[in-house]
């Protein structure tokens, strides 16, 4: 399960990142009328989600998480400063299975 948690605690915080540079952008863009960051970073954002699920995923199916649980993963990458919350528990669950497997 190591090799499938690395790359999801990653993407999760690059995730939340991007996302937080996307708020900032889109109050740019509509209090400001500034839209030239928002155009540059929403597919960025876009792409970099779409891998998040793929490793959320292949770290729930290697955890076996309940759906609502998968889902809600799934979700965080979608709330400013969730996925970073949501990261955390991830990895303290994940390290807590493999210590109750090892026992």
């Amino acid at each position: 399960m190591e090799s499938a948690l690395k790359p999801f605690r990653v993407l999760a915080y690059i995730v939340g990142v991007m996302l937080l540079l996307l708020v900032a952008g889109m109050v740019l863009k509509y209090a400001f009328d500034v839209p030239g960051p928002v155009s540059v970073i929403s597919p960025i954002h876009g792409f970099l989600y779409a891998v998040y699920l793929l490793a959320a995923l292949n770290l729930g199916m290697k955890a076996r998480w309940t759906w609502p649980y998968t889902l809600g993963v799934l979700l965080a990458g979608t709330v400013p400063l969730l996925s970073f919350v949501i990261e955390r528990k991830v990895t303290r669950r994940v390290h807590d299975l493999g210590a109750a497997a090892a026992a």
